[in-house]
């Protein structure tokens, strides 16, 4: 009995005869087959997570190689404010050299070592002078938010230097520096004079917002798009540029200056690319499509841009990317994503510009927390399909090829006559602020003997 045992134990083992090799090939079969099964089970999510990994690498580099090869110009930044709000404009009393904390700062997201790790190559400071200014000393805000920008400039001649150019920002970058051009952000900083307005352009301004959050005598603001009943409305005055405010847009086209429309209204939006005669911007404006909010750009004026050649630079404040009909609890750098994306594929990657508003803003999104995040941005555009091409233009290169354009619109313009044009007195309303005096018949008397 044992052995006979023995005999059928080998026999199962070891398959003898015909019948035995049969069975033998058919068991080394299903083996090799369930090795490969379990191989393949086990192997799929490890090339799948491996996979992940080296996309993502692979977007981190690709974000590095383009900051590294093409300047990040960015539309809008509000540091100087800040020094005349928590400083009193002691600007030597700031070590911009070190990150700064809210001990200097309110919500402080500028800085020199964060700039430097956001591989900025180029920054638009904003000149901003308060609303409440208007009629009384805004031109003096203005000269001492440019003083302001001009000394932490000269403060740190290793890091920054001023242009005012296109080829400026391309030589600043060539040497290793940030590029600091000043944007005028508020129109009534000019005090609906077109001296002034020259004047801000040989102090090296480049840009002016025709509005910020009021209307001017000659331009409204957008705060006439919202709903009547809204708590911020503002009705329009002008229904968008009077007909002083195109001899200011062809002034500024005369001159070079580039004419920024965020905060305006819809109405001047449209007024503004009927007129002007050269490329504009949105120096931080982001998608109403996305975010139904008046400060943002319609999808029909988004294709009247890319008609007048220029650009919108994406901002990033919360209030303008998370709402409807975009809600969710918290604003994310996906959101900010989705901002481009739409624009992209609206009217074309050649005409969108990066605008991120920090120090003008409470918050930023998750992830875009200050001015050191500008390549986890374009890390996570390049994950989402934007290529090497695509990703410089973003960055840099449309807002160059619009400067060159203004430039270029200006050069043509050359023999073209200084316009003269003083603002009708009728046009600045009832203010009940008598600092202005525009009738010259006291004068005249005088003078006339």
């Amino acid at each position: 009995m044992a052995q006979g045992h023995s005999s059928q134990s080998t026999t199962n083992l070891i398959f003898s005869g015909e019948a035995g090799r049969k069975k033998t090939i058919a068991v080394v079969v299903i083996v090799a087959i369930l090795v490969v099964l379990v191989g393949v089970a086990v192997a799929v999510p490890v090339a799948l997570r491996m996979n992940a990994r080296s996309t993502d690498a692979a977007s981190v580099e690709l974000a590095n190689k383009v900051l590294a090869e093409t300047p990040l110009i960015d539309g809008h930044n509000d540091l100087p404010i800040k020094y005349r709000v928590f400083m009193d404009n002691q600007v030597e009393s700031v070590n911009l050299g070190q990150r700064l904390t809210e001990t200097t700062f309110k919500i402080p997201q500028t800085d020199i070592p964060r700039l430097r790790s956001g591989k900025v190559g180029a920054q638009f400071w904003a000149c901003y002078g308060q609303c409440s200014s208007q009629y009384k000393d805004a031109v003096r805000y203005a000269l001492e938010q440019m003083d302001v920008i001009m000394r932490f400039v000269n403060q740190y001649p290793d890091t920054f230097q001023f242009v005012t150019s296109a080829d400026g920002i391309m030589n600043a970058f060539n040497a290793g520096k940030i590029g600091s051009l000043i944007g005028l952000e508020g129109g009534h900083m000019i005090d609906s004079s077109l001296g002034i307005l020259r004047m801000f352009y040989s102090l090296g301004v480049r840009y002016m917002t025709l509005t910020h959050n009021c209307h001017t005598p000659w331009s409204d603001n957008f705060r006439s798009d919202w709903p009547v009943d809204h708590a911020s409305y503002q009705p329009p005055q002008s229904n968008g540029l009077s007909q002083w405010g195109e001899k200011v847009i062809l002034e500024m086209n005369r001159i070079g200056m580039l004419v920024d429309i965020s905060h305006v209204s819809k109405a001047t939006m449209e007024d503004v690319l009927r007129v002007s005669q050269a490329p504009v911007i949105f120096s931080h404006s982001s998608a109403y499509s996305l975010c139904n909010h008046p400060r943002n750009v319609q999808d029909d004026v988004l294709r009247k841009l890319k008609t007048n050649n220029g650009i919108i630079m994406v901002n990033f404040y919360p209030a303008v990317i998370n709402c409807y009909p975009s809600n969710q609890t918290t604003t994310t750098l996906q959101q900010v994503v989705d901002h481009f994306n739409h624009i992209k594929t609206l009217i074309g990657e050649d005409y969108i510009g990066i605008g991120a508003d920090y120090d003008g803003i409470p918050s930023a999104p998750v992830g875009l927390e200050d001015v050191s995040k500008y390549p986890v941005l374009l890390a996570a555009l390049a994950a989402d399909g934007w290529t090497e091409t695509q990703l410089k233009k973003l960055v840099g290169e449309n807002l160059i090829r619009v400067f060159r354009e203004v430039e270029g619109v200006r050069d043509q313009m050359k023999s073209s006559a200084v316009n003269n044009a003083i603002i009708p007195v009728s046009d600045l309303g009832n203010t009940t602020v008598p600092c202005r005096e525009e009738q010259m018949e006291g004068l005249r008397g005088y003078f006339s003997g």
